[in-house]
């Protein structure tokens, strides 16, 4: 049977060069939409299980889409595909539901490497990422984890504002509940083509456990070596015991918040190295033993003026989920 795969674009030479991009062995069958508002009627009425999104529309734009299809619970598996290629366009897309973003001009190669990648031409694959979508946090549920995670973050910038003596930017937390073979998906703040080092601390209390992450973009050394003031050569030693430092301070205290916030104290084991100067899909590939279904809290912290910037996620295993909503619901009630 083949697989139906709608085309979101409002020019028709860009409709048309896309679906001639597509892989030639693929049993599709192609439909378009001109605009947001057309693509929404469009998925209501062809149920499409690909949809391959441009951001910038006339009356309703990309972003817009892919909310209506978040509070419409619509299932479809997009893939956006624009020309706007700042980062925050980037994450923000993602954020939203995009399973990937493709640059303009999109080259055949490049689009057969997003279908390899995400395993979409499997029927199989496409039903799993299918329900990873459906499967919204509560927005009540998400707005609270996201409330505690500022409150706790915050904290954490602010020891390490003191330490290096800068200002600390905070992003909203993003919330969601992952597979693990989606975990690379979800490492999206982290360039891809870039080098990157990893640490991962565990934490048990109150029947709610869990393992921090943070990877650090391995760019962000040679900087924060200069405000900690070390004049030392910057070798595979002196980065481990900075990585150190800055996981030391962001997990420690971030955990030490919700653990205030929650009323339970946790228990942290030792960290562990999860490789360093890797590529991200290389880190999380040999590591994927260690995590299961999970609720995933990603905070991207980023340092003003400066190219230091590293990726923190609490990864709460799936039997933790009933006690922190139990949690949650306690700080519901009126």
């Amino acid at each position: 049977m083949s697989t139906s795969v709608l085309v979101c674009d409002d020019s028709k030479l860009a409709r048309r060069q896309l679906a001639r991009s597509l892989p030639d062995d693929w049993d599709i069958k192609v439909e378009f939409a001109e605009n947001g508002i057309h693509c929404i009627e469009q998925i209501k009425r062809l149920q499409p299980e690909i949809l391959f999104l441009d951001l910038n529309m006339p009356e309703m734009d990309g972003y817009e889409v892919l909310q209506a299809i978040q509070d419409q619970g619509l299932h479809v598996l997009t893939v956006v595909v624009s020309g706007d290629i700042q980062p925050n366009a980037h994450q923000r897309v993602l954020e939203l539901g995009a399973i990937n973003f493709i640059q303009k001009p999109c080259s055949a190669e490049k689009l057969a490497n997003i279908i390899e990648h995400h395993g979409i031409k499997d029927k199989a694959m496409r039903e799993r990422l299918a329900n990873k979508l459906g499967e919204q946090v509560d927005p009540d549920v998400r707005d609270i984890y996201q409330e505690l995670t500022n409150v706790a973050m915050g904290q954490a910038g602010d020891l390490l504002a003191r330490l290096l003596n800068v200002f600390v930017k905070l992003p909203i937390p993003n919330v969601n509940v992952l597979e693990v073979n989606e975990l690379d998906m979800a490492l999206r703040s982290i360039d891809a083509n870039a080098s990157t080092s990893g640490v991962c601390q565990g934490f048990i209390g109150g029947g709610v456990s869990g393992e921090a992450l943070l990877l650090l973009n391995d760019s962000s050394f040679k900087e924060i070596a200069s405000l900690m003031n070390y004049e030392g050569e910057l070798n595979n030693k002196v980065e481990l015991e900075l990585l150190m430092d800055v996981s030391n301070i962001l997990i420690g205290a971030i955990l030490s918040g919700l653990s205030k916030q929650l009323d339970m104290r946790f228990s942290q084991g030792h960290p562990v190295v999860l490789g360093q100067h890797c590529d991200v899909s290389d880190l999380v590939k040999a590591n994927k033993s260690r995590w299961q279904r999970t609720l995933a809290i990603e905070i991207s912290y980023g340092i003003e003026n400066h190219n230091i910037n590293c990726d923190l996620m609490l990864l709460f295993t799936e039997d933790s989920l009933k006690t922190l909503k139990y949690k949650v619901a306690y700080l519901l009630e009126d």
